[in-house]
């Protein structure tokens, strides 16, 4: 019958790092017709095996979908610093080693800077890039990105965001580190955002 509402899409949200998690409820959370659910805590954390941001993502959707039969949402997000030729890239999270905190891989990333004499802000290019993705239980999958180009600081700034965003500066956000930014801010310009709303539109009606 026409004019009836569709079922909404229920879609468990992949990722077991509770910040980013938090980014993905605040911008899918919102979309009409989609109803997000929480990680099962008997899940154990994927093993990002993938070469490419895609690969992870598709790892952590597909398993999050297989054990639960549900729809999954998940994504990867890389890093790429010009003067360290793409690195960290999708070695982002664990730059600094396996179990790195934020603070030893943006340690790390300046470092690596410094030991290279990128000092000058036109040395210190980068681009954030996330990929986001659906896993169906059909096998079928929705794939959408993002990217945001920028500046590393020289040194960390704010206390908001997580990760690497002290010391990310995007265009566009009036000098301020991603760190400076309130959410909303951070969304609107964020790699992450342009890819959520760019998959929210393969999800709509």
């Amino acid at each position: 019958m026409s004019g009836t509402p569709r079922p909404p899409i229920r879609l468990v949200v992949a990722s077991a790092n509770p910040d980013k998690a938090r980014e993905i409820r605040g911008l899918l959370g919102g979309v009409d017709g989609v109803e997000l659910l929480p990680r099962p805590e008997s899940v154990p954390e994927v093993e990002e095996t993938g070469t490419t941001l895609v690969e992870n993502a598709r790892l952590k959707a597909r398993a999050l979908m297989e054990a639960t039969g549900t729809a999954a949402v998940a994504d990867d997000t890389g890093l790429e610093v010009e003067a360290l030729d793409g690195a960290p890239g999708v070695y982002s999270a664990r730059f600094a080693g396996e179990h790195a905190t934020y603070a030893d891989n943006v340690s790390k990333l300046l470092r690596e800077l410094a030991a290279r004499g990128a000092t000058a802000p036109e040395r210190r290019r980068a681009s954030f890039r996330t990929v986001a993705l659906v896993a169906y239980p059909d096998g079928s999958e929705l794939v959408a990105d993002g990217e945001v180009r920028g500046t590393i600081a020289a040194a960390p700034r704010g206390d908001g965001g997580f990760g690497y965003d002290p010391v990310f500066v995007p265009d566009g956000g009036d000098g301020r580190s991603f760190a400076e930014l309130t959410p909303e801010e951070k969304h609107a310009l964020s790699h992450r955002g342009r890819a959520f709303r760019r998959l929210a539109k393969l999800l709509g009606p």
